[in-house]
């Protein structure tokens, strides 16, 4: 048995899958089984997408390595291969630090594969609810500054929700939904300079809105989720974070659609794309935690 910890950004934490060694099984194939999102397009080695970067725990034990030719060609052309890296794999079996996932097979070793997302794949966007053919954008957005103000307030606000829910959490005993919600408010607060980085970029003046201008006095993003509840799960957590991010999709797609101003319109779908790959993102965890907990229960240990 080998033990192969996946870690990307794409995932909300690493994780660890069992592989049986010699069943010659590749570890896109091993990650695919485990619903591990590694970006992949050919798999034939012929493309590069499902490049990694794999950590050897015992980096100087000897094992046989084979490299396709393909493989070689393409890392070469990745920039992701030496030639002396190449010459300690085929003489001394000593392994590279990247490999195309689609090309490696799973040796009997524990090891660690770091994965970076597709950013060469278009985002679709998720599909809307009828709340956003009609929403109009709270109060009536008429200029960019006006626009920008709802986006910073939507963004801030979900940094805010997520870090009283973490406290919330915290405070009850259930710190693992609180280190998830710590981290979400930690996501918010990157999409707030995002949004920020705008607002200077177009040199507009900020005033944010009065909750009254929300629909329902709430912003988006906000979730319905107590403070403190001790028995939420992650996947629940998740579950509520994603309807959260689809409302601010939602809300930009919206503005953008439904907006006479060019200029509003042409930011607003910059908000769209980015809350799309923030929809998608917290799909893939919902994936990631939904197959662990399969696992979990798959496992002999569990019963």
């Amino acid at each position: 048995m080998a033990n192969v910890t996946f870690s990307s950004p794409l995932m909300p934490r690493d994780v660890t899958v069992y592989a049986v060694a010699g069943e010659r099984g590749t570890l896109l194939a091993l990650a695919k089984a485990n619903n591990i999102p590694i970006p992949f397009d050919c798999q034939d080695g012929e493309c590069g997408s499902c490049l990694v970067e794999i950590r050897h725990y015992a980096p100087h034990v000897r094992a046989g390595i084979a490299l396709t030719e393909k493989e070689k060609e393409m890392l070469r052309q990745l920039g992701k291969i030496t030639r002396q890296e190449i010459m300690d794999a085929e003489v001394n079996d000593m392994p590279p630090r990247h490999r195309l996932a689609c090309q490696c097979f799973v040796r009997h070793e524990d090891i660690e594969v770091r994965f970076e997302g597709d950013v060469t794949k278009p985002v679709q966007g998720p599909a809307l609810s009828l709340a956003a053919a009609i929403y109009k954008g709270g109060a009536g957005i008429r200029t960019l500054d006006q626009f920008l103000s709802f986006a910073v307030a939507l963004e801030e606000d979900a940094a805010q929700h997520y870090e009283q829910l973490a406290a919330g959490m915290k405070a009850c005993g259930n710190d693992d939904v609180a280190m998830l919600f710590t981290q979400l408010a930690g996501y918010s607060r990157l999409h707030l300079k995002e949004a920020q980085s705008k607002c200077q970029r177009f040199d507009a003046q900020v005033s944010l809105p009065a909750k009254t201008a929300w629909p329902d006095n709430a912003t988006p993003e906000r979730t319905s989720l107590w403070e403190g509840d001790p028995a939420l799960k992650r996947l629940d957590a998740l579950k509520a974070a994603l309807q959260g991010e689809r409302r601010g999709y939602e809300f930009y797609y919206a503005i953008a659609h439904t907006t006479k101003d060019e200029e509003i319109r042409r930011v607003a779908r910059e908000f769209v794309k980015e809350e799309a790959e923030h929809v998608e993102k917290l799909k893939q965890w919902i994936e990631q935690e939904e197959a662990a907990m399969r696992a979990r229960a798959a496992s002999p240990s569990a019963a």
